[in-house]
């Protein structure tokens, strides 16, 4: 018997739990779908990494919310994403932490850099994009370390919208993050 679409297995975040190992393997599940990655490559980490900081040094000198890399997002048992990079504010950040540490909804700002491949460029430009819209996340960046560039996606009514696609010298700046300004070059330095 073949199987067909409406057929196809709807993973959940128990069955994530199930395959945890330490291999560097990450596990996300998009809408049911499963999305298995293997460490990423070095200059991906860095520019997480560089993006995280400047965040995170705009973050302290404003106390307005907190940066941190890698954090599990736990929106449904069918919806458990890695993003790179993200912000909240105080006041979101203190309603999205659950007792594991994980969040469980969008915090303002979600940053993924793209990994090389066809599957993982689809995961972020599609699957991710329609995801952290639907949930409420305010803005989304994706960076691209291959060609040094940042897309910038903006909450306009009710959907994430490509705004801009910055490169080089161009500053990134943004609404929910005030007087947060640096030249996009600084992330791939």
């Amino acid at each position: 018997m073949s199987q067909t679409t409406t057929d196809r297995v709807r993973w959940t975040t128990a069955d994530i739990e199930l395959l945890a190992n330490n291999d560097g393997t990450r596990y996300e599940i998009i809408d049911g779908e499963l999305f298995v990655t293997r460490a990423p490559h070095w200059r991906h980490q860095k520019t997480c990494l560089k993006i995280g900081t400047k965040l995170e040094l705009w973050s302290e000198a404003k106390g307005l919310g907190e940066t941190t890399v890698n954090p599990g997002i736990i929106f449904t048992d069918a919806d458990n994403v890695i993003p790179d990079v993200v912000w909240a504010s105080n006041e979101r950040l203190a309603v999205l932490l659950d007792e594991a540490g994980h969040l469980t909804g969008a915090p303002e700002l979600v940053v993924e850099v793209l990994s090389p491949g066809a599957e993982q460029e689809r995961r972020d430009r599609e699957a991710k994009l329609k995801l952290y819209s639907l949930r409420g996340v305010q803005e989304y960046w994706i960076a691209n370390s291959q060609l040094e560039t940042v897309e910038i996606y903006r909450r306009e009514n009710a959907a994430l919208v490509l705004v801009a696609t910055l490169t080089g010298d161009d500053e990134l700046s943004s609404p929910i993050l005030p007087d947060f300004a640096c030249s996009v070059r600084q992330f791939f330095e």
